[in-house]
């Protein structure tokens, strides 16, 4: 029997962020597993959509049948408390919150507070909430009151790879991936580079240039004024192929996140046996295993710089994490079994 289920997503399904990866695969295995997925555009611009888009958003949810199951990702889902007031009376509402609004970086306080409250009072229409890990579930009950009891951690999957070997010489090859966005803290990334210009390393940064133009052009102003040019290379969004070959050709993982509410591109790195550097901002520490990776504090510079000196002056460290990262893949969902668990909530609540 096939199993009606709409997912209302802010803008095209195809843009190239993890968030929208995540409601890709899941959109895709739940047709695999007798799902029939709907997918209604909710329009560009979410979470601070034109006045003209929020009207179409709330009309085009307005317009579903009654009686049916309507999973909203959380871009759009924060800042439409009124529309999940009017869907909770003839819907099941489930929210997909892949990080709190309020956690973006770059807002001011007075945005944070009314990001916040929206959520919160949005979240509370919400018949489940779906998140990627345990640590955004304990900031939704924490902080924005929904009972644990309505909260599924569904993790993000990864695809299983052939884990390419890793070269212990040379020119040591450093990968970032993650839309060009303040929360990134590719600033940060810089500034610890910069003082590492004496070591032999390239950095590729993968990811859309085009979700903050602001931070895209200061980061090009940066790599310029630090003569890094030849260092740094801007790979815009890529295919997934071409990703994959990214991750297949790289020495070490590097991306100072200041929040993740999971981190894909950390997984993924990490599935293809790539050892890892990050920080212990947000769910960051419960998707990279110790023994895979090395965690900063967010926006040290120098602990940052002074951890990738070491890393790439000592090949047998890098191995060893290497290691850690081809052991640690083994125990990373599949996209196949993530998408049952959100099944088995879709059924629940319907």
């Amino acid at each position: 029997m096939v199993k009606p289920v709409v997912f209302a997503v802010p803008g095209d399904l195809a843009t190239p962020t993890g968030g929208y990866g995540y409601d890709r695969r899941m959109v895709a295995e739940l047709t695999a597993l007798g799902w029939q997925p709907e997918v209604i555009d909710l329009g560009e611009g979410f979470p601070h959509p034109r006045t003209a888009v929020r009207a179409v958003a709330i009309a085009k949810l307005a317009a579903l049948p009654g009686g049916q199951t309507i999973v909203i990702d959380g871009l759009a889902f924060g800042v439409l408390p009124d529309a999940a007031a009017m869907l909770k009376r003839n819907h099941r509402l489930i929210a997909l919150v892949h990080h709190p609004l309020a956690l973006e970086s770059g807002l001011n306080e007075a945005e944070c507070a009314d990001f916040r409250a929206s959520e919160r009072a949005a979240l509370a229409s919400a018949q489940r909430v779906i998140t990627t890990s345990r640590s955004t579930a304990r900031l939704l009950a924490s902080d924005y009151g929904v009972p644990f009891e309505r909260v599924t951690v569904v993790r993000p999957g990864v695809d299983k790879v052939e884990i390419a070997p890793r070269r212990s010489e040379g020119l040591l090859v450093l990968l970032a991936v993650g839309s060009v966005v303040p929360r990134k803290g590719y600033d940060v990334l810089l500034a610890a580079l910069e003082r590492l210009v004496d070591l032999p390393w390239r950095l590729t940064i993968a990811g859309d240039r085009t979700r903050s133009p602001e931070t895209t052009l200061q980061l090009e102003a940066d790599i310029a004024r630090l003569d890094l040019g030849q260092r740094v290379s801007l790979a815009g969004a890529v295919s997934p192929e071409k990703l994959s070959a990214l991750y297949a050709a790289a020495d070490l993982f590097v991306l100072p996140s200041r929040f993740e509410g999971y981190g894909m591109a950390f997984a993924e790195a990490i599935a293809h046996g790539v050892p890892v550097v990050g920080t212990t901002a947000g769910a960051i520490p419960e998707t990279v295993p110790l023994a895979a990776g090395i965690l900063v504090p967010p926006e040290s510079a120098n602990m940052l710089s002074r951890t990738l000196r070491r890393l790439i002056e000592n090949p047998e460290e890098r191995e060893k994490m290497a290691a850690g990262a081809r052991a640690a893949a083994a125990s990373f969902p599949t996209w196949a079994e993530s998408a049952r668990i959100l099944a088995q909530v879709l059924d629940e609540v319907a």
